[in-house]
């Protein structure tokens, strides 16, 4: 598996949301551990903004020497939305290599190790052409910044469009293409993986799904799932998240994952729409730890 960190065993499962910064990242240690949480999701900047005001010092150490930062046994980052790998040459190429660059080290500020990213999309110019984009891109931000520790997870995506990432194909080739592949993670999103054609609808679908995502990519690069119902069809390559249990992957499927012994030690972190009280975040790891020891019969 991609985590290496140890965690204690009063932490499992490693469950969690992606939690709201507002008032300083400091502020969503506060709020995540207020939940429940024993993982967390943030944004190191605002997603929709190419550019942020750098991290003071006190944002830093208000955040690295959190009193309650131990009570998460896995802090995870996501990547602004603007960002895109896949195409060069566009008017927003560099903005997106520079974008990614001071989100990387932002994470490293910050103490995160894993930074999630949509690898991008081709634009209409073809996989194989975008695949060889991210790979050139990713090569040039590991030289950049050689010394880093945070490492980029891929995340499957719905294949939107001309998103890159529906495949795992897609991903295993961006990992076997880049110079140093041990720099790279993968998060899996249910609901992506799903809206892409992966059918994780039943437990036994699921186990083959994720059999399938060792063969092509390897489990021991899995670093974060997203846990994500979803709105949508099976292969209909759209992104809406629904809460669990809502949707059409239906709740015996993520009772199978959080009992899966091959996934136990990656951080799981719901998506779904929430209100600011974040209470469905809340009633969502209640069902999740509620399932825990109880398989299906």
């Amino acid at each position: 598996m991609a985590a290496t960190k140890t965690i204690p065993k009063d932490l499992y499962p490693l469950l969690g949301s992606h939690v709201p910064t507002v008032g300083g990242a400091a502020a969503a240690i506060d709020r995540g551990v207020g939940i429940g949480c024993t993982a967390m999701q943030i944004f190191v900047k605002n997603n929709m903004q190419w550019f942020a005001k750098p991290l003071s010092d006190e944002e830093v150490s208000a955040f690295t020497g959190h009193p309650l930062r131990a009570k998460l046994g896995a802090i995870v980052a996501h990547a602004g939305y603007l960002i895109n790998l896949g195409v060069e040459g566009t008017e927003n190429h560099e903005k997106s290599l520079n974008s990614l660059s001071d989100e990387m080290l932002r994470c490293e500020q910050l103490g995160i190790r894993s930074l999630v990213l949509h690898p991008g999309s081709h634009l209409g110019k073809g996989e194989d052409h975008g695949i060889a984009c991210v790979v050139r891109n990713l090569d040039r931000l590991h030289a950049e910044h050689s010394g880093l520790k945070v490492r980029i997870a891929l995340e499957i995506t719905a294949g939107q469009g001309a998103c890159l990432g529906a495949r795992f194909e897609e991903i295993a080739a961006i990992l076997s293409g880049v110079k140093d592949e041990k720099r790279l993670e993968v998060c899996f999103d249910t609901a992506h993986a799903f809206a892409a054609g992966y059918d994780l609808s039943a437990p036994k679908g699921a186990e083959q799904v994720f059999a399938e995502f060792d063969r092509v990519i390897g489990l021991r690069r899995l670093s974060v799932l997203h846990i994500n119902d979803s709105k949508v069809a099976l292969a209909s390559r759209v992104d809406r998240h629904d809460n669990l249990g809502k949707g059409l992957i239906g709740l015996e499927t993520f009772r199978w994952i959080v009992n899966a012994p091959e996934l136990e030690r990656i951080p799981k972190l719901l998506e779904t729409p929430k209100g600011k009280d974040l209470a469905e975040d809340i009633e969502a790891m209640a069902l999740l730890r509620g399932f825990v020891g109880r398989k299906q019969v």
